[in-house]
């Protein structure tokens, strides 16, 4: 409950407008200070009021009343007002504010807290430092070789790549039917029939994309089994009527010079690396016995110098030819049939599960 008491007869004398407001200084309940106004009709009757009160225990006390008429006695009227009373105690806040600030890497990073208690904060900062040491990406080089090689040519086969490779030899269209893929990474191309029942070859080459005199080139390779199959990995060119060539690795099962190039079961166990200087003019070639080479990925080879070539079978050499090839030539892969080993037959396994896979095609320029 507010009440206010007012003598109208001097308000009136003060000349007061009909809803004049005038602000008193109050004197609170358990001490204080604070400001109340209100506004009066002009018959000298209280309209609305409302008061502001800080008590000295600093909570803030906020009355609004409305007004209604009273009795008058002698010269004096009392009017009563009633309303409500709100009392908001001070807000003590105690927390943690920790904003999230970005990461940088290589550069200090600061999470800053904030501490505020009663009306007083104090911001506390915590600093942390994260470095992160550059990446040194070290250059592929040959397997098992030393000295300076400037990479010129590389394909991972993570996918299919027309601007490097062709899927036929220059002077054949290739046929029609798939038998080979890049998938997990490898490029696999498999014996398979075509629409008229026979085993046909296939031909994957850089011809008019990537040529290079002399340099070091390196496959990683697994080979397929069976009758007839002739995987190889070789140099070429065709220039006029001329056919340079640098036999890297050649592959045969079923047949050949001796028994070392297949097992019973038809698989690879030999290879040769050749050089020919031009369409039948042999500079050399040597027969290199090996495990079976479709049971696992080997590396083949060749350093090409102006006036020699050495061949390497997982980073050891194994053969070298001294002879001058001066021409510039492009890579070729291919799976064929015939020459030793025969012809493949009703007992050669077809399908991507019997595949001359290569997991990668590097070149490098010799320094």
């Amino acid at each position: 409950m507010f009440q206010v008491s007012i003598n109208r007869k001097f308000l009136r004398s003060m000349s007061l407008t009909a809803t004049a407001s005038v602000s008193v200084l109050l004197a609170a309940c358990g001490g204080g200070t604070g400001t109340a106004s209100y506004s009066i009709d002009s018959s000298g009757n209280l309209t609305s009021a409302s008061a502001s009160t800080k008590l000295a225990n600093g909570s803030t006390q906020t009355t609004t009343v409305s007004s209604t008429p009273a009795t008058t006695a002698g010269s004096t009227t009392t009017t009563t007002a009633t309303g409500t009373t709100t009392t908001t105690a001070p807000t003590t806040t105690t927390g943690t504010t920790t904003p999230t600030s970005p990461t940088t890497t290589g550069t200090t990073t600061t999470t800053g807290t904030t501490t505020t208690t009663g009306t007083t904060t104090t911001p506390t900062t915590t600093g942390t430092t994260t470095t992160t040491t550059p990446t040194t990406t070290t250059a592929l080089k040959p397997y098992g070789q030393t000295g300076t090689f400037t990479l010129t040519f590389q394909d991972e086969f993570d996918s299919w790549n027309t601007a490097k490779w062709n899927d036929a030899i220059w002077y054949e269209t290739g046929n029609a039917t798939k038998n080979y893929a890049v998938s997990n990474g490898s490029l696999n191309i498999w014996p398979q029939r075509d629409a008229n029942g026979k085993f046909f070859k296939r031909t994957i080459d850089t011809y008019g994309k990537y040529y290079q005199t002399y340099g070091y080139f390196e496959i990683d390779a697994k080979l397929p089994i069976g009758k007839g199959t002739w995987p190889a990995f070789w140099l070429f060119n065709h220039i006029g009527t001329r056919r340079p060539e640098i036999d890297v690795m050649e592959a045969y099962a079923g047949g050949g010079p001796n028994s070392g190039w297949s097992d019973a079961n038809l698989h690879p166990t030999a290879y040769a690396p050749t050089v020919w200087i031009d369409a039948g003019n042999l500079a050399g070639t040597k027969t290199i016995l090996t495990s079976d080479l479709s049971a696992a990925f080997h590396k083949y080879a060749v350093k090409w110098e102006a006036s020699k070539q050495t061949f390497y079978f997982d980073g050891r050499e194994v053969f070298s030819v001294n002879v001058s090839m001066g021409d510039p030539m492009y890579i070729m892969l291919d799976l064929w049939f015939g020459s030793a080993s025969g012809q493949a037959d009703s007992t050669t396994p077809t399908g991507s599960g019997n595949s001359y896979e290569v997991n990668y095609v590097r070149a490098w320029k010799l320094s």
